[in-house]
């Protein structure tokens, strides 16, 4: 009949009733010329199918269904991090991956999912078989940003996938997916005061690397990439082209563009000491914070030094407090590079910089990203908010209250000298 061509219950060797009705299910399939192959799929029903293959014919005359290929997950997985490693894969922003960012990828893929999806057919896996995987990993304890990390390179292999007909895939199996909430904590943030008695207790050659995160806000490789013809002390800002990586050597920076970063007077007098003692100043693009990009960091690292530090002026203020028979006395808690950028972005806001400014300072590929992570007010601003709020508030009231009074004296709003 031509209503049901393509389309035909499976029955199977166990099915005694055939002829008066049964459960087996109903196959419907379409013939793609490109590919010279049929496209099955089975259904409970045969309204389910009917309806599959009317949507599916349409889709292979405008060519955007093709028969399954033969490709695992594995060998699309190869090509996607090959891609990503050359540059040609980008992400969201359109910046080339950062090769720390792939190599956790590649962990992630190998530990997680090579093993028991890998071998299957790109175009075989589905949405049950991905949440089974996430609930797994949710019951072997993993942290919910692990797990979600593990599901990135997937989500992108499937997104290429997608925007390929050829790839034969119509269903992106990573889409809907209940996965872990990622609960982050508070950002440990500095004040001006604490900022300040950080960095007096440090060594004298950290001090200056720890003052550059704290106030110009340089991420980790970009401290170890910066040379000293990048600090333009006359100018008055450093120039932020390039990072570090341990096993790629120079990178470009994370969003994949320069930038330059006021230097503030604080920060200027740690540069202008450190640099005038640096012995290796004079040679060809060399370094501010050590001889070689890593010297600095190895050995004892840089932040096992400043805990040291740290350490050590909290004995020396417990002691005092208990020489003077003092109650109480004010520890300095640890913080880490990271953090210091935290702090930066912080202290530019309660300075009142606009968004758009701290976005380029900070060298986030676009001002959302600023706005998502330093939108909130820093601690201790919530009374100006306040007082933000109660002043157009009572601007508003006597706005109404002068509106009323005109309306009384049939005076015209607007004509008083208010």
């Amino acid at each position: 009949m031509a209503a049901t061509t393509g389309i035909r219950q499976r029955h199977g060797n166990g099915c005694k009733r055939p002829a008066s009705g049964c459960r087996c299910p109903w196959q419907a399939e379409v013939y793609s010329a490109r590919d010279k192959k049929k496209i099955r799929k089975l259904f409970a029903t045969k309204a389910a199918a009917k309806g599959w293959r009317d949507d599916a014919s349409g889709q292979v005359r405008r060519k955007e269904l093709r028969a399954p290929v033969s490709t695992t997950l594995q060998q699309a997985a190869e090509v996607w991090f090959d891609g990503a490693r050359s540059g040609v894969v980008r992400n969201r922003s359109g910046d080339a991956y950062k090769p720390s960012a792939i190599r956790g990828y590649e962990q992630g893929w190998r530990l997680r999912i090579k093993d028991e999806l890998g071998a299957k057919r790109l175009c075989d896996i589905t949405r049950t078989d991905l949440q089974d995987l996430v609930d797994r990993l949710v019951a072997d304890g993993l942290k919910p940003s692990t797990v979600v990390v593990t599901l990135l390179p997937l989500r992108a292999v499937y997104k290429r996938a997608m925007a390929r007909p050829e790839s034969g895939i119509t269903i992106n199996p990573t889409t809907g997916l209940q996965m872990p909430a990622v609960r982050g904590g508070r950002d440990r943030i500095a004040d001006p005061e604490e900022a300040s008695k950080l960095l007096d207790a440090l060594d004298s050659k950290d001090r200056a690397l720890w003052a550059t995160a704290m106030y110009a806000g340089l991420r980790r490789g970009e401290l170890m990439a910066l040379r000293v013809c990048d600090v333009d002390l006359a100018a008055g800002v450093i120039r932020v082209s390039r990072g570090w990586d341990y096993k790629e050597g120079v990178i470009a920076t994370k969003s994949g563009r320069d930038r330059k970063v006021p230097i503030a007077g604080v920060l200027r007098d740690h540069l202008d000491e450190h640099l005038l003692g640096l012995a290796w100043r004079e040679k060809p693009d060399a370094l501010v914070f050590g001889s070689t990009p890593a010297s600095p960091f190895t050995g004892t690292p840089t932040t096992k030094r400043a805990k040291r530090a740290w350490k050590a002026e909290n004995e020396r203020r417990i002691k005092r407090a208990r020489d003077a028979q003092e109650k109480q006395v004010v520890l300095l808690k640890p913080i880490t590079l990271h953090e210091c950028r935290h702090t930066f972005a912080s202290l530019m806001i309660a300075a009142g910089v606009n968004a758009k400014a701290l976005s380029a300072y900070m060298g986030h590929a676009n001002i959302s990203i600023t706005l998502d992570r330093y939108g909130h007010l820093m601690p201790g601003n919530e009374d100006e908010a306040a007082g933000l709020l109660d002043a157009y508030l009572a601007r508003a009231d006597t706005t109404g209250r002068l509106a009323q009074l005109d309306l009384k004296t049939g005076t015209k709003t607007g004509t008083r000298g208010v």
